[in-house]
Parts: C-alpha cells; structure tokens; sequence
C-alpha cells in the first residue's frame, strides 16, 4: 500500500480577492527551512502575477506562526568542512533574505496574520510584512542569544520596524515578548482575541484588496524607498511616483466615484 501523499508545506487559499499562505508544517512549528523559503517564494510569484489577487495574507498552522530557521539544517552537517558549512549557511541565508526582500518589493500589500510564537526569521518575516495582525496569545522572540549566536539578519526587518533600544532589547535579551508589547513597540499593529483573528485579518486584507491595486503598488515602493533618505531627498523620490499615480486610470475613476457619492469600480488588473 502506498503511503499517503504528505500536505503541502505551504497551502494557498482565496477568498474573494485575497489569497491566504498559510505555513503548513505545525508538528515543526513552521521552521523557514531552505525548502520552505523556496515554497513562499514561489507562492508570493504567483500571487503576484495572478490579476485576481489583490491582497496577501502570510498565516501559520499549528502552536506556531513560524520558529525561524530549521536549527538542524543550520548546524554543521556530518563530515562536512567548515567551509562547506559557512556556504551552505551562508546560501540559506541569502534566500531568506531574498524572501523578505520580495515581501517588501512585492507590488501587493503582504499581510501577517500571527496566531502563535514568532522567533527569530518567523519574527523577522512578521517584520518584513506591510501590517500585521496578532492573537493576543501570540509571543514575539529573537533568541539568537540563547543558544550562543545573534540575530543579526533578523533584526534587519525588526529594527526598521521598531525603536533601536527595543530592537536590541529582544535581541540582547532573547526573552519572549507578548502580543501588547509587540503592538507598543510598532512590530504589529493590533492584538485580538485568538478567536477573532481570522475574520480581523481577513476584514482588513478585504479593505485592503477593494483599493486600486496600481496606486498600492507604486505608493508601497515609493514608500520603502524613501524610508532611509534625508527629507529633501525622501520628497523627491514621492514626488513622480505620486503625480503618476494621481494620473492614472484608476485614479480617474476614483476621483469620479468620490465626487459621484459612489464606490470605485476599479479597472481589472
């Protein structure tokens, strides 16, 4: 008798105009292993060539929204050089770093829905989420520390999400912070009840995904670009963005409904 087919690592779901990813490996507490990147990846690519999708939702499955890494797989491997490891490591890395390159670059609004534990990359991927939204059961860690190491490329995303001082409190620390931490330090943006996360989520990325999807994609690059640069440069790089938005089809459309007391009808796209 053949074994049963194993479930997908990352399983995708749509609801209206939004796509749910959900993480799908909770007996593992959704580690971001090297496959694992490599199936968001290819998910996210999809979603953002499919014309249908017009918001994304990142979940977990299980106890936990994601571990971070596969620890196992990070560690030196039987027989293997010291070499050999750091490149292994260092090509497991740079694919996460990719990963949360996309989710910001992405032309589409990414959405965390964080129902449990989210450590080291599994916060750095919360992070790196436009908004997120968390069960007040959800914990928050960078434990690098713990275990010897540091956090470095996951305070990458944390740190341009929150205050310096708490970003190196999680990871000097390595403690466990709550969801109302999380929420006073600006990593996520409201905590709900465990039993209310879902349809919060999902009335959000419904919002979300009724707005022009052209004037999403150009004011969220136009808005991540100009996040490191001085203020008479941060203007400059909004300005075009903001008159090529404001010119488009959509926006003509938009401009009509508002003054028409009616809701857009956005061309399809």
């Amino acid at each position: 008798m053949a074994p049963a087919p194993s479930p997908p690592w990352v399983t995708a779901e749509m609801s209206g105009s939004v796509l749910w990813l959900t993480l799908n490996r909770p007996g593992q507490r959704n580690p971001l292993s090297s496959q694992m990147i490599d199936l968001l990846q290819e998910s996210l690519a999809a979603a953002e060539a499919d014309t249908d999708v017009r918001c994304i939702v990142i979940a977990g499955s299980g106890p936990a929204f994601s571990a971070g890494h596969d620890l196992r797989e990070m560690a030196p491997q039987a027989g293997e050089t010291d070499v050999a490891c750091k490149a292994r490591m260092r090509g497991i890395l740079e694919a996460c770093s990719r990963l949360m390159l996309g989710i910001t670059q992405s032309p589409k609004a990414v959405v965390a829905c964080v129902q449990g534990i989210a450590t080291a990359a599994g916060c750095q991927l919360v992070a790196a989420c436009d908004l997120a939204i968390a069960s007040e059961e959800a914990r928050f860690c960078l434990p690098g520390v713990n275990i010897g190491a540091f956090c470095t490329t996951p305070l990458v995303a944390v740190g341009r999400n929150i205050h310096r001082k708490h970003a190196m409190e999680l990871a000097l620390t390595g403690d466990l912070f709550d969801a109302g931490d999380a929420v006073r330090m600006g990593l996520v943006n409201r905590a709900v009840a465990a039993d209310r996360l879902h349809s919060v989520t999902e009335q959000l990325a419904q919002k979300i995904a009724s707005k022009s999807t052209e004037g999403i994609a150009r004011g969220k690059s136009a808005f991540y670009e100009q996040l490191n640069q001085p203020l008479a440069e941060a203007y400059g790089t909004t300005c075009e963005p903001m008159i090529e938005t404001m010119t488009t089809a959509d926006a003509r459309e938009g401009t009509q409904a508002f003054f028409g007391k009616r809701q857009p009808v956005w061309p399809q796209g």
